[in-house]
């Protein structure tokens, strides 16, 4: 069987059963195709002889039959979680040399599923960032291009993005904090779910903003979206907002049928110079929807305008004081200290130069916002802001509305290096249509629904009721075969 890395996780699960190909063939097929395309930097840590072990073992469990949906599936796992004996840095310098002693519950969950470790993937520093490019490691790059522009595969879960759109694993883990998982899922025309907070545990995965972060799937297809969540979800009593609640099997809930369903469009989402692409795709996708037996309606979201200062000033906090642990002490990197120098001057000199510009700029950020004489004009103003987002969306679901359809992303991917020297401001921006999903703990998914006139991926967003993945999930698989998105990116690399 030709090409068995550009299986979906549907297909490759079916050939398993089936014996037509074994999870070593595939793992096998997988690597080679990582070891060709170093150029585009989505593979940080490869795990080549873990993948293996992991495929053989999955083989002897299908052939038991006692194979799981995820048994014998190659995954990325981005470098965000914590992988037992495997380099697990978070894109950043300070933990330079950091192997785990424990594995975490989301990487774990996949372990017991079944699912094959490739290896770690690129990030941005500390997940901050929508280009990654503030990555340790140096940009990950999209595979999409047009002439010789290498563009943004999204961030922060870019190398997640850009392995999943090369076909260079089936699937891949990501992290949603403001848009991580959707901006770069619609920028390299792939699947990213953000389940709602507390679905997905957040132990062994590096802290950004506690209060925002969740795990979820990249994968090429919304069924296997469904599959792959399933294996991740659950709860666990390490982390304390993980929700107890039951898992479904969200692959069954994939009906097809969403007639009746009622479909809001936010008109707070409609910003001043959006691009017609990007409006002629919402309006096409409302009219998809509309076709397959929806009901679309006008809502309104009044408070949408103050999310992103509200995010940029929330997620800063958690963040200075998440980072407050890296100091050089127990582990990562520590700077060579001049002779008289002590503890205060080791904290510093560690954290300049393990911490790149955009996480010191954030974590300045967050303490400033923290600070006695600004706690309450900044930070309590945020908290009372985000309540008042939740409140829109809960009222807009009180009033029937089942799920919200909106754009992904302002645009489609734009070239590395374009805003990283323009004011940071712009690049914050990149977040307009996620972050309100994160700042009301509600699941979001980003779907491909067509190309821009360059040619080039863009998506479209469903947000949905909390703790509603499966119907989420249902509209957006009517989505996307409406949208019939089978395009994929020339191999150049």
């Amino acid at each position: 069987m030709p090409d068995l890395n550009k299986m979906t996780i549907a297909e490759a699960r079916d050939a398993l059963a089936r014996g037509d190909v074994s999870s070593v063939e595939l793992t096998e097929a997988c690597l080679a195709e990582i070891e060709g395309a170093a150029a585009l930097n989505a593979f940080v840590h490869n795990t080549p002889q873990i993948a293996l072990e992991q495929a053989r073992a999955a083989d002897a469990r299908i052939a038991a039959g006692e194979a799981a949906a995820m048994t014998g599936i190659p995954i990325g796992i981005k470098d965000l979680f914590c992988t037992q004996g495997v380099p697990s840095q978070a894109g950043s310098a300070i933990l330079e040399g950091f192997r785990p002693e424990y594995e975490s519950t989301v990487s774990q969950n996949l372990k017991d599923a079944g699912a094959v470790m490739l290896g770690k993937l690129n990030m941005d520093e500390f997940a901050m960032g929508s280009s990654n490019e503030t990555s340790v490691y140096g940009d990950a790059v999209n595979p999409w291009k047009v002439d010789d522009r290498r563009l943004t595969p999204g961030g922060s879960s870019g190398g997640s993005a850009a392995a999943v759109a090369a076909d260079l694993c089936l699937a891949a883990t990501g992290t949603d904090t403001g848009g991580s998982i959707r901006q770069p899922a619609a920028f390299t025309g792939i699947t990213g779910l953000k389940p709602t907070y507390g679905r997905c545990s957040r132990w062994g995965i590096v802290a950004f903003a506690s209060s925002l972060d969740q795990a979820g799937p990249m994968t090429k297809t919304v069924r296997d979206a469904a599959i792959m969540f399933g294996a991740m979800a659950g709860h666990d009593p390490k982390d304390s907002t993980s929700a107890d609640l039951p898992v479904p099997d969200f692959e069954a809930m994939l009906s097809g049928d969403i007639r009746g369903k009622k479909i809001g469009i936010p008109g707070e989402y409609r910003m001043e110079g959006m691009p017609q692409e990007i409006e002629k795709l919402w309006s096409d996708g409302a009219v998809m929807l509309r076709d397959a037996g929806a009901e679309i309606v006008d809502i309104s979201l009044p408070h949408t305008k103050y999310a992103l200062p509200a995010y940029y000033v929330i997620a800063p906090a958690e963040a200075s004081s998440n980072l407050a642990r890296y100091d050089g002490v127990r582990f990562g990197h520590r700077a060579k200290l001049a002779q008289g120098d002590g503890i205060t001057e080791m904290y510093e000199k560690t954290r300049a130069e393990g911490f790149g510009p955009e996480v010191q700029r954030r974590v300045m950020i967050g303490t400033y916002v923290l600070s006695a004489g600004f706690y309450d004009a900044y930070y309590n103003r945020a908290r009372k802001v985000r309540a008042l987002i939740k409140k829109d969306f809960d009222d807009v679901f009180a009033a029937g509305v089942d799920a919200i359809l909106t754009p992904a992303t302002p645009s489609a991917a734009f070239g590395l290096g374009e805003m990283t020297d323009a004011d940071p401001v712009q690049m914050y921006l990149n977040d307009v249509f996620t972050v309100t999903v994160n700042l009301a703990g509600l699941p979001g998914i980003a779907v491909p629904t067509g190309l821009d006139k360059s040619g080039l991926p863009l998506g479209l967003q469903l947000i949905g009721r909390p703790w509603q993945e499966g119907d989420l999930l249902n509209t957006a698989q009517v989505l996307e075969q409406a949208a019939g998105f089978v395009s994929k990116p020339d191999k150049w690399w």
